[in-house]
């Protein structure tokens, strides 16, 4: 079975065929889905799919593009769906210095918020860096280091950074982008990080593996990132299913099957 750690199946893009779609993941394959806030509407959305589907989980977290929306009172409700049974993370939350939709300074505040509900409600959290690697890693470290956990989702950096992310305690997460030809540098993480420290993510509907780059991706093609990880490290394709989905149950504390 595996564990797709990072979709946003709440997405239009799945708006035609999303409950057909999650119905036959069982039958392919795919034993366990979390589905991640990234708006505080993708968070609700989150919340009712976990209701809907045993397998799939939400996380609770705006993404640094939205955290212009949050204040004291939305921090509160999010709070409050911690405690939930199917929320198992908070995320994603993080820095984006790329589209720089937010000040960095409200990014960092509302990031740090959002690492202490982590801390303070117990779950691990996934992270989201872009163009912010150096920023990140420091708050990470010196806010999050040595308590509930987490992962660095859609790792971009390099190999010795993710390294470092492990030292401290975090997990990696690899997509799609792995089996992209080009890809030279996430190729490189996928060797040097313990199989042990690795989950596996489409981040959904974005960042499709090839063949099928350009298109909306799915849980479906994860098979693809676990055969290109496998040949990558010179191991049977199972083992890299059967670690990634025990790393993942570990960290989120879902029951195993």
């Amino acid at each position: 079975m595996i564990f797709d750690t990072h979709t946003h199946y709440d997405d239009e893009a799945f708006e035609e065929d999303r409950d057909v779609l999650l119905a036959g993941m069982e039958a392919a394959g795919i034993g366990k889905i979390l589905n991640v806030g990234a708006s505080l509407e993708g968070v609700r959305a989150s919340q009712e799919l976990a209701g809907k589907y045993p397998f799939l989980y939400a996380a609770a977290g705006v993404h640094p593009d939205h955290v212009g929306d949050l204040d004291d009172d939305r921090m509160q409700w999010m709070y409050g769906l911690c405690a939930g049974e199917k929320t198992v993370a908070v995320g994603e939350i993080g820095l984006d210095y790329y589209w720089d939709k937010e000040s960095h300074e409200i990014q960092k505040k509302w990031f740090a918020a959002q690492l202490a509900m982590a801390r303070e409600t117990g779950l691990p959290v996934s992270i989201h860096s872009r163009d912010a690697a150096q920023d990140t890693f420091d708050m990470m470290k010196s806010e999050h280091a040595g308590t509930t956990g987490g992962v660095i989702h859609c790792f971009s950096s390099s190999a010795q950074m993710a390294l470092e992310y492990v030292k401290l305690g975090y997990y990696i997460g690899i997509g799609g982008v792995v089996t992209f030809k080009n890809a030279r540098v996430m190729k490189e993480v996928a060797a040097a990080v313990p199989l042990e420290r690795i989950l596996l993510e489409t981040d959904c509907p974005y960042l499709a593996p090839t063949p099928h780059r350009g298109r909306r991706n799915s849980s479906l093609y994860l098979p693809l990132v676990v055969e290109e990880i496998a040949r990558i490290r010179g191991i049977a394709p199972q083992e890299v299913e059967d670690t990634t989905y025990e790393n993942a149950v570990k960290l989120f504390g879902c029951a195993v099957r």
